[in-house]
């Protein structure tokens, strides 16, 4: 238990010193000593990063080409670690990773159509390291004002957590996200209901892209921020027309005959007072007591904070999906996109799954890679990308729909250049006609 002593306590004689009257037996590590995970075949920095040299080919219509760098805009069906290091050789910046990987379940995952999608069983130790390389690699990749998010459950949080700090450094942690996945149906009788999973948000430096992000209030909240009405029927609050702190200035001097109350300046110069108060714009109360009027308006957001409670998985039959287990939000990857980074920046899944991040960075104008494993993600990317989605319905009733009606994704660029299927020589050596019914998607 904490025991609350403050420094000045600890200087006073009615307090107990730790170091008087108790010393650990074995010495405590210093202030500034690093915290990082142990195990077997933890492999150093510089073998990780090493040339992997991969031959790379673009799939189309069933035809290979060779290319000498990775395009933009593409799926790539193999092992990130090898593609990862190809970019590290490109020189290639990423300004925002977003990843879901697999969360060390232990568990098999199929998709909708009971096709193997991956297996989620290394053991601990092999899965620490195996997330560690790959993040290590990411770093490399990224741009100087770059970020990254990463999708986790509670199994692995505290364990990446610490692999996280150990590769970006713990002052470029900035959040650690609570997502509400479920409705309170999901539980055992045995422990409490598992409702939530995190994101960890990293930064490689503290100068780093955000474009805060806002989202759309709820109605009760309206009602309780904005509960006056004027004239008009227009909806408004009021605030205090003054601000903390003494100024000398024109903000520090008498308006109508008040000064500021006391360490307080006005928020505005008397001129621009007088202009808002001739526009009805200033509410005087019976004593005399001025604030300014606030006006609501529907493009008015309020602020994301660390609880994410509006980006469920999909739970309703008439959302649209591609089938993919583990498929996540798009509307909550479209704002991690829009908050960390810029139209035209590159934006990288590298555990792609169905592609949402894909989508999200090309309806937000960014560029994009995804790269996965598994020959059910690569279908379900492609298909994603070039003919859009179908209702969660559609799969549970046998995917009746034919493609002429899906939604395709909102980008007009996706008619000119569907995503790019690329993949490793050695894999379409290996498993020709699995890659060539990918690329005639």
């Amino acid at each position: 238990m904490a025991t609350g002593i403050t420094k000045r306590e600890q200087h006073s004689r009615d307090a107990i010193s730790v170091l008087d009257f108790y010393r650990e037996p074995i010495p405590l590590p210093s202030g500034d000593a690093e915290v990082a995970l142990s195990y077997p075949n933890k492999a150093d920095r510089s073998d990780i990063v090493t040339p992997t040299p991969r031959q790379f080919l673009t799939m189309e219509g069933g035809s290979a080409a060779q290319i000498d760098k990775i395009p933009d805009n593409a799926f790539i069906l193999d092992d990130n670690f090898f593609v990862l290091n190809q970019l590290i050789g490109e020189e290639t910046k990423v300004s925002l990773y977003y990843l879901d990987p697999p969360y060390g379940t232990g568990f098999d995952f199929h998709s909708r159509d009971l096709e193997h999608a991956y297996k989620d069983s290394m053991g601990r130790a092999a899965y620490i390291e195996f997330m560690r390389r790959r993040l290590i690699l990411m770093r490399e990749t990224m741009a100087g004002d770059g970020s990254i998010y990463v999708h986790i459950g509670h199994r692995m949080l505290g364990h990446l957590k610490v692999v996280m700090d150990e590769v970006f450094g713990p002052d470029n942690f900035r959040n650690l996200i609570t997502r509400r996945k479920c409705s309170s149906k999901n539980f055992t009788s045995n422990q409490y209901a598992n409702i939530n999973d995190y994101i960890l948000f990293y930064t490689k430096t503290k100068s780093y892209k955000w474009n805060k992000p806002g989202v759309e209030p709820e109605q009760d909240w309206i009602d309780r921020e904005y509960p006056k009405f004027d004239n008009f029927g227009r909806r408004y609050k009021l605030v205090p027309i003054h601000a903390p702190g003494t100024r000398n200035g024109e903000t520090g001097q008498p308006w109508r005959g008040m000064m500021p109350p006391p360490g307080k300046h006005w928020q505005y110069a008397p001129a621009k007072l007088d202009t808002l108060d001739s526009q009805g714009d200033i509410h005087w109360s019976r004593n005399g007591n001025p604030r300014r009027k606030v006006y609501w308006s529907s493009d008015k957001k309020t602020a994301l904070t660390d609880y994410w409670d509006r980006y469920r998985d999909a739970h309703h039959q008439t959302i649209k999906i591609t089938g993919y287990p583990t498929e996540k939000n798009l509307a909550m990857v479209k704002m991690i996109v829009g908050a960390s980074s810029d139209e035209g920046d590159l934006v990288v899944d590298p555990f792609c799954g169905s592609g949402t991040t894909l989508h999200a960075a090309r309806d937000l104008g960014r560029r994009y890679l995804g790269i996965d494993a598994s020959f059910s993600a690569a279908k379900a990317t492609i298909q994603r990308m070039r003919h859009g989605l179908q209702p969660m319905g559609d799969y549970v009733n046998g995917r009746s729909k034919k493609a002429e009606n899906l939604s395709l994704p909102s980008a007009a660029a996706s008619e000119d250049l569907p995503c790019r299927f690329v993949v490793d020589s050695r894999i379409l050596d290996a498993y020709p006609q699995e890659i060539r019914e990918i690329s005639d998607i």
